[in-house]
């Protein structure tokens, strides 16, 4: 029997961070080391140690959230299974055709991502489906079977199996997966219907072949966690966070991995945009800095920017509608983030021009950044900020302690000499280089969309966020930054606000003036029952769960649509509200609308559950904790020298405005407020600074 006790978990690069909230709204959190070769072994240390800091009984757990960068690492590192494709005769190169172009027109140096299926391992077999779903030629499963005990030989664990024409008519490509699986049964197999069944050839392909790619190893992962959550007695379910925030039983992220690939980031995402509504922040800026990464995510007058496709790549990865073929494309339901490979930990080098550049390669947490003597040796961006007096000599808690000697030297051998510049100066540096490239992430979603970030307070959280956040919103001209409570740990509390989703959609070509409403509200109707009836196996009540329709839009001819919200009722379905609904989001969009002939493209259906959601107003503090007592250090913050620096509990600021410098420091992160600038806590209890000067 379970509790009201919910725990959510994120692994990071760096730590995994968790939050407990018990039944009366009293939160606890904790920071652990990611343990990278076995993630759940960091995953069951910090359950254990939370559970033990709270004083609740495994028994007493409701439900397990978890937001995993396993799936993300696999593509990164690629490190994914050896994955072999099934296609039509004739679309064996789809992958490296891609969309013809590169994400940069002039840039010379760029390098086309390696395909994820080498060609020796695309295979090719006879059938057609004609593009109205008529089968013009029936599948050869003889050469599928050929196919599949090839590959199986050549050691392949994974196949995703993707025809022209499928999300039509999937006959042929169902009868070709149930072939292959009776064929070579210990092998992986995915059917593009199953996790997109939308036209798009490419898009379509890409996105099964990262599914397939990924699946034994997330698969994996998650049958490991939760037989090991049930040797610590939690019997309660399993969700896993999506990559639109939302959540999802761990069933549906065995089966389709695709769908949860950045599921932390979103999972923070979600948790902004509740604590903006908390806090009446309709215009945020979110920023999400950790051990290898730092993402953007816009909040415009209250709405979660979202969208149904990006590329997954090295440096920085945006779902730009403007920037395509950087990487590697899932047509998925996501938060709408810009991301860099700049985070805490993020390795500092010198390059071939005798530049100084930061990131993406990220020293992890093993071996980490050489201040944590674990094996590092190579300067990262926590090494440049511990070397300038901006971090403490302890983290999380006390349980890392710092050694800033042999920061001080790493910075000074291969930086500093190479440049000529003392350890602080190349330290500054970092600083400096790692600052610009995140302010790049915040100028994705917001300059490069038309939006002017001025207007917008900075929300930061993430272990490092608030070290940078003052400095980064003072770049881009932004005058408040809000750190949530427990900043340190924020993305995993970002899921305890996320609702269990389901998502379907299916492809409807029409133009919009002929749209047959009937059958739409049909289509509509058996989507609306197919999830009611997989969230129910789920064990979520019916009389809970809600139903909400779109339309993709388009101009015919164009290859992007605007997805417009739609109504599940037959007799409103107005082909002019949704015009007028799609004009009115592309003007907003591109600036300009035409005479064109509007189309739809497809039909979606989100499906949300009714349950427990994170209330920011309503977060208990956890009793007993006495203050850190102040004191000072000498703290780098520009180039004119060393500053003495009050170093305050966090915890101690109150409504009064606390003048800059001051450093505030908690167990899950620290925050830096420069000189010119205050901090104080709003009336939600959570802390704002303001760069202008006085409050």
């Amino acid at each position: 029997m379970t509790g009201s006790a919910r725990i959510a978990v994120d692994i990071g690069g760096t730590f995994t961070d968790f939050v407990l909230l018990a039944g009366d709204g009293t939160s606890y959190s904790a920071k652990v080391s990611s343990t990278p070769a076995r993630p759940e072994e960091a995953v069951l240390t910090g359950i254990a140690q939370l559970l033990a800091t709270a004083g609740i009984p495994a028994s007493e757990v409701g439900s397990v959230l978890h937001g995993t960068t396993v799936g993300s690492n696999a593509l990164l590192q690629k490190a994914g299974a050896k994955t072999g494709l099934i296609t039509t005769r004739g679309f064996r190169d789809v992958l490296e055709i891609g969309r013809v172009r590169t994400p940069t027109m002039f840039d010379l140096s760029w390098r086309k991502p390696e395909p994820l299926v080498r060609r020796r391992h695309r295979m090719e077999v006879g059938e057609r489906t004609g593009a109205r779903g008529e089968i013009v030629a029936a599948v050869d499963l003889d050469a599928v079977r050929e196919a599949g005990r090839f590959l199986a030989a050549e050691g392949v664990e994974s196949i995703a199996i993707c025809f022209i024409n499928s999300h039509v008519n999937p006959a042929n490509e169902v009868a070709a997966a149930r072939a292959l699986r009776e064929a070579v049964p210990g092998i992986a197999v995915t059917e593009s219907v199953a996790v997109l069944a939308q036209s798009g050839e490419y898009e379509r392909t890409s996105t099964t072949a990262v599914n397939a790619y990924v699946l034994p190893v997330l698969e994996g992962y998650i049958a490991r966690l939760e037989g090991a959550l049930a040797e610590l007695g939690i019997s309660a379910p399993l969700l896993i966070g999506n990559s639109n925030g939302g959540l999802s039983a761990a069933t549906v992220a065995r089966e389709k991995p695709v769908f949860f690939i950045s599921s932390g980031r979103a999972a923070g995402a979600v948790g902004g945009s509740r604590l903006g509504t908390a806090t009446a922040e309709k215009d945020l800026v979110v920023f999400d800095m950790g051990g290898t990464t730092a993402s953007a995510v816009l909040i415009e007058k209250g709405e979660l920017s979202r969208t149904h496709e990006y590329e997954f790549r090295a440096g920085i990865s945006t779902p730009s509608r403007f920037i395509k073929a950087g990487g590697y494309m899932m047509r998925v339901p996501t938060i709408d983030v810009a991301e860099v490979g700049s985070g805490a930990g993020s390795i500092a080098a010198i390059d071939a021009g005798g530049l100084l550049h930061v990131g993406p390669v990220s020293a992890g947490a093993l071996p980490g950044p050489v201040c944590y003597g674990k094996g590092g040796v190579r300067p990262t961006v926590t090494d440049a900020n511990v070397v300038l007096g901006l971090l403490p000599p302890v983290l999380a808690g006390g349980a890392v302690k710092l050694d800033v000697a042999a920061a001080r030297e790493a910075i000074a051998r291969d930086l500093g000499a190479p440049l000529g510049l003392s350890a602080e100066d190349a330290a500054l540096g970092v600083r400096e280089v790692v600052n610009g490239n995140m302010a790049r992430a915040v100028r994705a979603v917001t300059v490069e969309r038309g939006v002017d970030p001025r207007d917008f307070t900075l929300l930061a959280f993430g272990g490092s966020g608030p070290v940078h956040a003052c400095d980064l919103a003072a770049s881009l001209g932004m005058k408040r930054v809000l750190f949530p409570e427990a900043p340190g740990v924020f993305t995993a509390m970002g899921m305890l606000a996320g609702e269990v989703e389901h998502h379907d959609v299916r492809a409807w070509l029409s133009p919009l003036a002929a749209l047959d409403r009937a059958a739409l509200a049909t289509t509509m109707a058996a989507m609306r029952d197919d999830g009611l009836a997989t969230m129910a196996r789920q064990g979520h009540d019916a009389a809970r769960i809600t139903a909400a329709f779109a339309l993709d839009l388009r101009y015919r001819g164009q290859e992007a649509a605007i997805t417009v919200p739609l109504t599940a009722d037959e007799a409103a379905i107005d082909p002019d509200t949704l015009r007028e609904a799609f004009l009115a989001a592309y003007r907003t969009m591109y600036g300009y609308v035409s005479r064109d002939t509007i189309e739809s493209a497809a039909v979606r259906l989100v499906a949300r559950a009714e349950g427990q959601v994170l209330d920011f107003a309503g977060l208990k503090r956890p009793p007993g904790r006495a203050l850190r007592p102040e004191t000072r250090r000498p703290v780098r913050f520009s180039r004119s020298g060393w500053t003495e620096t009050r170093i305050l509990d966090a915890a101690a600021v109150g409504a009064t405005p606390v003048a800059g410098p001051v450093i505030l420091e908690s167990d899950d992160s620290t925050i830096v407020i420069p000189p010119g600038a205050t901090v104080a806590r709003d009336p939600t209890g959570h802390l704002v600074a303001n760069l202008g000067g006085a409050a």
